[in-house]
C-alpha cells in the first residue's frame, strides 16, 4: 500500500489549476496582446526558481461518490521566487477566471501573499489584472444577502508598506480594489495600450456620473501618465517586468538590510569638463538636467520615476561608485523647476521612500520657490511645499545639497535641513536670496523707481549694483555657504560623501519612526 493514488490525483489537479480559465478564455486573453499570469511570472522571475503556494485551490464539484467531476482554479497565483538571485514574494491575477474578480477566488490566496513578505521581510510584486473586488452584483444573488465591505488584508498591505519593497504591475482594466492594490505600493507601472486603471469602470461611472468613456478615455496611459496614481509607464509587458527589477536592484529586502552596492565600472574620480559650461551665464536660460546628471552618477545607472507627474521636480535612483542613492533635482524647462502641489507631493513622498529604505539622498538643488499665481494657490500649494519641506526635515537618512543654481524663499530654503549639519556645496553658478534680486529691485525700490524721471535707467543702475554683491563669494566669506567647488570636482567629492553616508545607514535599520503611505 502506497500514497501513490493520491499523489496521481494531486498532479492531475496541478494539470487542471494550469490551464487557469480554459482554452477559450486563456486564447482570447492572449489575442488581446496580453500574456498570462503564469506567463508573467515566469518573465518577471530568474530562471526556473518560482515556487506555488496553493496550487490546487479553487471552486470543485464532485458526483455522489465523492470523486472530482469539475475545478475551477482560484484566480490568484502565489509563492515566491527570485529576481537577480534575491527572494520574492509573487501574486498575480487570472483574468481568464472570473475576470480577476473576487467571486473567482480564494480570498485567503491573496491574504497569505501578503503575509508571506510581511513575516519573510521580503519584497512583494503585485501583478494586477481585473477588480479583486467584490465581483458581479450576480454573487450577491447566489448569497441572498449583501455584505459590509472590508479590503482583504489591507492591515498588511499598510504595515508592508514600511517593512519590504512593495511593486504593483497595472496589466489590464483594472478597477475598485485592484487599483487600489495597484496604488498601494512604492512603484507603480502600466502598460500602454493594454492597460487602464480607474476608481469604477465605465459602466459605472456612465449611470453614477453620466459620462459616456471608453476603458481608455477612462482610465488609459494618456490619463495616468500625469495624474500621479502610477510611477512609469511601460512600453509593454516585457518592459514593466524590466523596470520591476531595476528598481528592486536598488533596495534592499527589508528595512533591517542595508542596501545592495554593485561592481562598480565608472571612475569615482571622473571630471567631466561639460560641467563647466552646462548652467548658462543668463540666469533665466534652461539647461538639460537629465543630460547633467549623466555627468555625475555612475554610467547607464540613473533609474527615474514618475517623471511625467510634477515635471518640474525629478526624483530618481542613481549609483556613486556602485553605492544606490535617491536623488532630487528640478527640471528648468518645467515652471522653472519650481514647487508645484503636483511636484511638492512628489518630493515628500519620494523622500520617505528614502527614508523607509535608508537611502542616501542626494539634492542637486536649482530651486526658485514655490510656483505663484492663482492657479497655485487654488490647489493650495504653500500646504503641499511646506510637507514636502517637513518630509525633508523629518529625514535621518545622510543627505548632501549641490547648489548648481537658484536657492530663493521657502521653497528654495526648505531644500535642506539648514539646523542640522548642512552639509552642501555650492557651484560658482549659485544665486540665493529671499527671492529673485530683478525682483526684489521692484519691491524694495517702488516709490524711488515711480517717483523717478527715468526709472528704466535707475533701475538698471540698481541692477547693476546689485549684481556684485549677489556674488556666492560674498556669502562665502561671511561663511554663509560651507564651500563652492569646480562642479567637476562634483563627483569625486560625492564618491567620497557616499561611502561616508553608508558607514551612518547600520545605525537606522529597522523600520522609520514614521511609516511610509502610498
Amino acid at each position: 500500500m502506497t500514497w501513490e493514488p493520491e499523489i496521481k490525483e494531486l498532479h492531475l489537479r496541478k494539470a487542471l489549476a494550469r490551464q487557469m480559465g480554459g482554452e477559450e478564455r486563456v486564447s482570447k486573453h492572449i489575442s488581446q496582446g496580453k500574456l498570462t499570469v503564469r506567463e508573467r511570472i515566469e518573465k518577471l522571475l530568474d530562471h526556473d526558481t518560482f515556487h506555488e503556494r496553493g496550487a490546487i485551490a479553487g471552486k470543485t464539484k464532485y458526483d455522489e461518490n465523492g470523486n472530482l467531476i469539475e475545478f475551477t482554479p482560484a484566480n490568484f497565483i502565489l509563492g515566491t521566487g527570485r529576481i537577480k538571485g534575491r527572494k520574492v514574494v509573487v501574486g498575480g491575477d487570472d483574468f481568464t477566471v472570473r475576470g480577476g474578480a473576487a467571486d473567482g477566488a480564494i480570498r485567503g490566496k491573496q491574504i497569505y501573499a501578503e503575509q508571506m513578505a510581511h513575516d519573510l521581510q521580503v519584497p512583494i510584486i503585485r501583478l494586477v489584472d481585473g477588480t479583486g473586488g467584490g465581483g458581479s452584483v450576480k454573487f450577491l444573488d447566489l448569497e441572498g444577502h449583501t455584505y459590509v465591505p472590508v479590503n482583504p488584508a489591507w492591515d498588511l498591505v499598510v504595515a508592508n508598506m514600511e517593512r519590504v519593497p512593495v511593486v504593483a504591475a497595472c496589466l489590464g482594466s483594472v478597477a475598485g480594489l485592484g487599483a487600489a492594490r495597484v496604488a498601494a505600493s512604492h512603484f507603480s507601472v502600466m502598460v500602454e495600450e493594454t492597460s487602464q486603471l480607474f476608481v469604477a469602470g465605465p459602466p459605472v461611472v456612465k449611470f453614477g456620473m453620466g459620462q459616456d468613456l471608453t476603458k481608455e478615455e477612462l482610465g488609459g496611459v494618456q490619463v495616468h501618465r500625469t495624474s500621479g496614481a502610477v510611477d512609469n509607464i511601460a512600453k509593454s509587458e516585457e518592459d514593466a517586468f524590466e523596470q520591476i527589477r531595476t528598481f528592486l536592484s536598488y533596495l534592499p529586502s527589508s528595512v533591517w538590510q542595508l542596501p545592495q552596492v554593485e561592481p562598480a565600472e565608472d571612475d569615482p574620480g571622473r571630471r567631466d569638463d561639460r560641467l563647466i559650461s552646462i548652467i548658462p551665464k543668463n540666469r533665466r536660460a534652461p539647461y538639460k538636467i537629465r543630460e547633467l546628471l549623466t555627468m555625475i552618477f555612475d554610467v547607464e545607472s540613473i533609474f527615474e520615476m514618475g517623471r511625467f507627474y510634477g515635471g518640474g521636480t525629478l526624483t530618481c535612483f542613481a549609483r556613486l561608485d556602485g553605492y544606490p542613492v535617491g536623488v532630487l533635482a528640478s527640471d528648468p524647462f518645467v515652471n522653472g523647476g519650481g514647487l508645484t502641489a503636483e511636484s511638492s507631493e512628489k518630493i515628500e513622498r519620494f523622500v520617505d521612500l528614502c527614508q523607509t529604505f535608508h537611502l542616501p539622498i542626494v539634492n542637486m538643488v536649482d530651486q526658485p520657490g514655490m510656483v505663484i499665481g492663482l492657479p497655485s494657490e487654488k490647489k493650495g500649494t504653500i500646504r503641499k511645499g511646506v510637507r514636502a519641506i517637513s518630509a525633508i526635515y523629518q529625514a535621518s537618512v545622510p543627505m548632501v545639497e549641490i547648489i548648481m543654481r537658484r536657492v530663493f524663499g521657502v521653497g528654495g530654503a526648505g531644500m535642506s535641513n539648514g539646523h542640522g549639519l548642512n552639509l552642501r556645496y555650492a557651484w560658482p553658478s549659485g544665486d540665493w536670496g529671499s527671492l529673485p534680486v530683478e525682483g526684489g529691485v521692484h519691491v524694495a525700490y517702488r516709490r524711488e523707481l515711480e517717483a523717478c524721471d527715468n526709472p528704466e535707467a535707475l533701475l538698471k543702475e540698481l541692477l547693476e549694483k546689485m549684481e556684485s554683491v549677489r556674488s556666492p563669494f560674498r556669502t562665502a566669506e561671511a561663511f554663509g555657504i560651507e564651500e563652492i567647488i569646480d562642479p567637476r570636482d562634483t563627483r569625486p567629492l560625492l564618491c567620497e560623501w557616499v561611502k561616508d553616508a553608508y558607514e551612518l545607514l547600520p545605525q537606522q535599520l529597522g523600520v522609520s519612526r514614521h511609516g511610509m503611505r502610498p
